[in-house]
């Protein structure tokens, strides 16, 4: 195994499912800008994310559509005039 190739700066961080407001806490060297307090009281960098485990269809068994940035309006609105 190679030496020093792995990031040493590991610490904990909360992700947070935007979609479904699920968050979980785990050790990451991911850069954020934001922080939240979990349930132990300490507060942590927060990570948003747009889908995790407990909305993926392929987890859940359920089809559902993740339109966060409005993908689906603005395709729509650039073909109408077409």
């Amino acid at each position: 195994m190679k030496a020093e190739l792995h990031p040493k700066n590991y610490r904990l961080v909360v992700f947070k499912d935007m979609s479904n407001e699920y968050s979980f806490l785990t050790k990451s060297c991911i850069e954020t800008k934001e922080s939240v307090k979990w349930e132990d009281g300490n507060d942590y960098p927060l990570v948003k994310l747009e889908i995790s485990h407990t909305s993926h269809p392929f987890y859940t068994g359920k089809m559902k559509l993740v339109d966060t940035a409005g993908r689906i309006d603005k395709f729509r609105s650039r073909y109408e005039k077409k």
